[in-house]
């Protein structure tokens, strides 16, 4: 149905509202990318088999944003990130205002939550969410998700993540229409410059700024990008947006361009997100065949095109200038600046670029207003952040908080604390290009300013928590090996000064450093963060920079004493025997590939340390724990 009118999209949202109204039951089964990995799809696909084949269920499964389907009374629908990543997959029963949280649920579970929690009203226990012996009912009682604050994530879990019916029932497109019908193009800048919000890619740049240079520009051909270019370790915040609230991105986006007066857009997806792909060109197709994207949308003199590209893999094309070079077909490179982007961006035209939660965050912007936004987060930080938790953490997952939230609220609050009860020993904030904040920055609040002052960046959102079994020096070596292996190698001191780096790391994890390389990490660190011609580049010393100053203890036993405290180091890692626990089996010294076990049967066995290669085979094979590792 064309909805080529306020009229007729708000018509449209009335038959949304009341056919989600009248579901009486609604299985929602979590398809991002984390759950789908665990099964999910198949638990999709039982529940669809087992509401069809179960007498006394009315259902209808018409395809998506059909306007001709009757009424549901029980629906099966694949909704985006639910957020407790690690307990997947996961699955909502929802009854008008009744919520149930399934969580691990497997295929020989559907049956018995279809008897019990859809056609009848009790709960399946051993499925809930449990902490401490508690359980947990629904997902706004577990406080991993009560203790957050949704924006950009709003519909994440909610909805189906494909349809653009129920986006509309979930109030979707509502500032589009206030900004078309209401605001001039002025109005809705002034909105965002006001609500202070800030690009949340990672460089914090004031996103109503970054417009108002665009929209008085004199060149009257301008773009939207969206950078959707993902490419830290362990972060996925970007990702499960574009899975799971595909049409908030593109109404962020749209709004972006009539702010700007710009008609076509381009989202810059990783090439590793098939599914972010998959569920942004439903999304492009539905709203095209709606009316919603094209020329003259809603009846007004507004129209907007949107486009696809897939990146191509490289971390640097998260870099702006790079981004869009690689859009134009090039190798995704950094260029020196300026001009800048929004001067000179997208085919040399004026660019408001902006990443995906940016986006996400306008529509509640101009719905809300400036003043609600800033009523978040801090002075200098409204709003909230998204952030991917990963490592030694009790709940690994997607989170938002408000900006100005302490890492001790979101690690031990919100985490549920160091998994199996391990000792918190730092964390890296902002991926590769990030650093590492410890124990004495537990009560940081957490916003672009305030973690500066510690060597660190919010970046895009990644948190990795490390326990006392994490090695800091092998740490700093990874994120290095990462950043180096990813440099575009345009700048000479990106280039050469991170591989200069990396084969010192390297040196150091080999148990071959010299106390000198502190020194010369350090001079090398800060030659690159100053000297290096993109943010990626000034960035990537960091986790080296970080670690040397909160853990310089742990280089110096590299270096003079040839320990690796947390064991992880293989090369300084020495296999021995404990004659208490040995039992002279011989089965260690059969399984050593290099002969470097001997003994006599039923006797001591022992371990040359200097044929030794460290594989781990002869501790993998011990069925009496007698080997272990001397720190």
């Amino acid at each position: 149905m064309m909805m080529d009118s306020k009229e007729k999209i708000l018509a449209v949202r009335e038959e949304e509202i009341q056919k989600l109204n009248a579901s009486d039951c609604r299985i929602l089964v979590c398809s991002g990318t984390g759950c789908i990995a665990t099964g999910s799809h198949k638990i999709y696909e039982k529940f669809m088999e087992l509401v069809q084949d179960t007498p006394g269920i009315e259902i209808e499964f018409a395809p998506h944003d059909s306007h001709d389907e009757k009424e549901e009374k029980v629906s099966v629908k694949k909704t985006g990130c639910q957020g407790v990543c690690e307990l997947g997959p996961l699955v909502r029963i929802q009854k008008k205002d009744k919520v149930i949280q399934y969580t691990k649920v497997q295929i020989e579970d559907c049956q018995e939550i279809l008897e019990r929690s859809v056609l009848e009203d009790e709960v399946v226990e051993r499925l809930l969410y449990k902490k401490k012996g508690k359980a947990y009912l629904g997902p706004d009682d577990i406080p991993f998700i009560a203790k957050q604050t949704r924006i950009a994530l709003k519909n994440c879990g909610k909805f189906d993540a494909e349809s653009m019916g129920e986006y509309l029932a979930s109030g979707g497109f509502g500032a589009i229409i206030k900004a078309l019908y209401e605001m001039t193009p002025e109005e809705v800048v002034d909105a965002v410059d006001k609500s202070g919000i800030r690009g949340r890619g990672g460089g914090g740049f004031p996103a109503g700024r970054k417009w108002k240079q665009v929209a008085r520009q004199p060149e009257k051909i301008r773009y939207v990008v969206c950078n959707g270019d993902e490419g830290d370790p362990g972060a996925f915040m970007d990702g499960s947006v574009m899975e799971g609230d595909p049409f908030r991105l593109i109404e962020g986006m749209m709004l972006a361009a009539y702010a700007v007066s710009a008609q076509n857009g381009y989202i810059y997806v990783r090439a590793e997100y098939p599914m972010s792909v998959a569920r942004l060109k439903h999304a492009i197709a539905c709203m095209e065949e709606a009316g919603l994207l094209g020329d003259h949308i809603l009846g007004t003199d507004f129209s907007f095109q949107l486009h696809i590209n897939r990146g191509a893999g490289a971390f640097v094309c998260g870099e702006g200038s790079a981004l869009t070079a690689s859009i134009e077909g090039n190798r995704g490179m950094p260029r020196v600046k300026p001009p800048r982007t929004v001067e000179k961006g997208l085919w040399e035209k004026p660019t408001v670029l902006n990443n995906v939660e940016t986006f996400a965050n306008i529509p509640e912007i101009i719905l809300n207003g400036p003043d609600w936004y800033r009523g978040i987060g801090t002075e200098s930080s409204p709003g909230t952040k998204t952030f991917s938790l990963t490592g030694a953490i009790e709940n690994t997952g997607l989170i938002e908080v408000p900006m100005g939230t302490t890492l001790r609220e979101i690690i031990f609050d919100i985490g549920g604390g160091v998994k199996e009860g391990g000792t918190f020993k730092a964390v890296q904030i902002g991926g590769p290009s990030g650093g590492c904040l410890t124990e004495k920055h537990l009560d940081v609040p957490l916003d672009f300013d305030s973690v500066k002052k510690y060597g660190a960046i919010v970046g895009s959102g990644g948190l990795v928590v490390m326990d006392e079994h994490t090695c800091m020096v092998e740490v700093a070596r990874f994120f290095m090996s990462f950043t180096q292996r990813e440099s575009c190698g345009k700048c000479v001191p990106c280039r050469e000064g991170t591989k200069r780096m990396l084969e010192i790391l390297e040196k150091i994890v080999a148990g071959e450093g010299e106390i000198e390389d502190i020194d010369r990490l350090k001079e090398l660190g800060e030659m690159v963060k100053s000297m290096a011609l993109c943010g990626l580049g000034k960035s990537a010393p960091l986790p080296v920079l970080s670690t040397l100053r909160e853990f310089m203890d742990e280089y110096v036993e590299h270096i003079q004493d040839k320990k690796c405290r947390a064991k992880v180091c293989q090369s300084l890692r020495r296999f021995m025997i404990n004659p208490e626990f040995c039992k002279g089996c011989g089965k260690c010294a059969k399984n050593c590939p290099v002969g470097a076990i001997t003994g006599v049967r039923k006797e001591f066995y022992h371990i040359d340390t200097s044929i030794c290669i460290k594989c781990n085979a002869c501790k993998d094979n011990c069925a009496f724990d007698a080997i272990y590792i001397e720190a």
